[in-house]
């Protein structure tokens, strides 16, 4: 899914490069946002796909996940305990308490942003509502552990040593989902290398301005479990019937500091 690649650096985008991408992030941005907006009692995920489509192509951009491997939607629904790669359907009526995780993807002009926003429908219990709190913190700092000369694990390490604050801070037990992560992003969507949420720091390729990465925790309430795939190839869950929590965005490597390419107009 990722490619490969021996070379030192993960790849640097121009300045009109990332002007591109931020271009297609800023469409996802939108996408999520009303996509949040529409995550009522009694809608369905179908719903919710419809409305991203739209919302996309009608910004003249298309999206990224259609179709992609074979996925039949233009987003990816990961309700409750479903990790990753929730497939929208008629069938998935989402309810008061409900943990949505909406990834969506689109490109424009030959460049892709790609992004996730995890919420509840209404009010969430409170230890749900804190796994989701402390996803989303782990997901900042992570970012800004991209860097100029960093190497690609020192994004990993930040990203383990913040979830392991976030549960002393919060007074939650988390689990990283092991197995997924984020990944390198621009004429691809999933390009080289693959980013994990875990990790010793000072390893693998150095990170210049330029580079893009998609940064992506996924958080189980609870502590370490297995997920297992469905049958429908595609979704992915506990095990155990944990409660999960992802969030991304897309992010370029700057002199001044890291540079968020998939803005919402609020999270």
């Amino acid at each position: 899914m990722f490619g490969r690649s021996r070379t030192s650096v993960v790849t640097a985008r121009t300045p009109g490069e990332l002007d591109a991408m931020e271009e297609a992030g800023r469409i996802v941005g939108r996408a999520l946002v009303a996509a949040r907006e529409a995550a009522v009692p009694g809608a369905t995920t179908a719903d919710l796909d419809s409305l991203v489509d739209q919302l996309i192509r009608d910004a003249g951009a298309v999206p990224s996940f259609k179709g992609y491997e074979g996925f039949p939607g233009s987003i990816c629904s990961s309700v409750n305990e479903v990790v990753v790669h929730g497939i929208p359907g008629p069938t998935t009526v989402l309810q008061e308490g409900d943990l949505v995780s909406v990834d969506c993807g689109a490109v424009l002009d030959g460049w892709h942003g790609d992004s996730a926003w995890t919420f509840g429908v209404g009010e969430l219990d409170p230890q749900v509502a804190l796994l989701n709190q402390a996803t989303r913190e782990v997901l900042a700092e992570g970012i800004l552990a991209m860097t100029p000369g960093s190497r690609l694990t020192d994004v990993s390490h930040a990203l383990e040593t913040a979830t392991r604050r976030a549960e002393q801070r919060l007074g939650v037990t988390l689990g990283i989902v092991d197995g997924f992560g984020g990944h390198g992003i621009g004429r691809e969507m999933h390009e080289w290398p693959f980013l994990a949420n875990e990790g010793k720091p000072g390893k693998g390729p150095r990170l210049q301005e330029g580079s893009v990465l998609a940064v992506e925790p996924m958080l189980v309430l609870g502590g370490e479990t297995d997920t297992r795939t469905l049958t429908d190839d595609w979704t992915v869950v506990t095990v155990d019937g944990s409660p999960s929590s992802h969030w991304e965005h897309t992010v370029a490597v700057t002199a001044d500091g890291p540079r968020v390419l998939t803005v919402r107009p609020t999270d």
